[in-house]
Parts: structure tokens; sequence; C-alpha cells
């Protein structure tokens, strides 16, 4: 083996470890701002959580802030994804479509990503240096947001309303995901999500 190459291969578990440091931060990131949120996530917790020095946290996330918003797009990808293979499974058309959509669309905002976003939401109206990072990165996942919404609904917005019927969908599900953050709403949250479907049925 070639000087080159063993010093390539020296460094690809080098690599893999940092990787993996930096998955569980995210990760444990994540968990606690759904947990005890903003205030009592510092980075000091998070890296004891996910069972690595403080100093190899602020290795990877130099500040608070980068940690958590990184967090939050993070498992916003792997949320996107996961969307995208249970669309594959929704019904092609007919009567249910919409309402499985819907079912889908509230739950993505019955998660722990989503109470963990509500902290960050919090923060930002006090923290200054917070308000733009976080405020940029919703404007992103709620762009991305609203195209699934129209592309699973097969709406077509260029008819006067729809735009607003799709987001208005979106602005429903993030209401019954704020009711599910004080206390267990499924069984209202269903009943609506049959009601929001038979209205989707009749303006789409």
């Amino acid at each position: 083996m070639s000087t080159t190459a063993a010093a390539a291969s020296a460094r690809a578990p080098k690599q893999d470890r940092s990787r993996a440091t930096r998955q569980r931060l995210l990760e444990a990131a994540v968990d606690c701002l759904a947990e005890v949120g903003w205030s009592g996530s510092t980075v000091a917790v998070v890296a004891e959580r996910a069972g690595v020095s403080r100093g190899a946290a602020q290795h990877h996330f130099p500040t608070r802030e980068d940690l958590f918003t990184a967090a939050v797009e993070h498992v916003a990808v792997q949320r996107r994804a996961e969307l995208d293979a249970k669309a594959a499974a929704l019904p092609a058309s007919g009567p249910r479509r919409h309402e499985a959509v819907v079912r889908m669309l509230v739950g993505l905002y019955t998660t722990p990503l989503f109470r963990a976003a509500l902290q960050l939401w919090a923060a930002v109206s006090t923290d200054d240096q917070l308000r733009p990072r976080v405020l940029e990165l919703e404007s992103r996942i709620g762009r991305e947001t609203h195209r699934t919404a129209v592309a699973l609904l097969g709406a077509d917005e260029s008819r006067p309303g729809v735009r607003e019927t799709v987001q208005a969908t979106l602005d429903m599900a993030r209401g019954l995901g704020l009711a599910d953050v004080l206390s267990d709403d499924s069984d209202r949250r269903e009943r609506i999500v049959r009601q929001w479907a038979r209205i989707l049925d009749a303006q789409l």
C-alpha cells in the first residue's frame, strides 16, 4: 500500500467517528429542546446526553445557536425523507386520498421535532442572535412543506383560492400540533382531519 493510500485509509475511520459524533449531538439537541426547552438546553447538557465532551461539541458547533439550528434542520431533512417514503404508499386517487394526505401533514406537527421547533420559536422573541437563523430556516422549511402539500394534494394553484386552501391546510395542521402539546388531542384531531378532507374534496 502506498503512503498516500495508507494515509487515506487512516483518515476514513476518523471521519466516520466525526460524523457519528455530529449525528449524536444533533439528535441529543432535538431531544433536549423537546423535553427541557431552550433555557435548559445548554451545550454542556447536550454534550453529556450525546456522550461526548463539551470540547468535542464545540469543535463541531462553535456556538449554541449553531448547534440548535443545525439540529432542527437535520431532523427536518430526515422528516422530509420519511414523508416522501410515506407518500409513495398513499392511495393514488379516490375519496380517501385527501384524508390520507391531511393525516400525513398533521403528523408532521405532532412529533418531537415540532416540539423542539416551538422552543426555538419562543427563544427567538428574546434572542437577537438566534432570530435571523430561525426565521431563515423556518421560511425555507415552510416553502418546502407547501410545495410538498401541493404535490400530494394534486392542487392546481393557478385556480383562484387554491393556494390559500393549501396554506390553510398547513396552518390547520400546525394548530392541531399546538393543541397536542398541551394534552392528548387525538380524538378531536381525527374528527377535524376527516372534516377537512371533505372540504378539500369539494374545493380541489
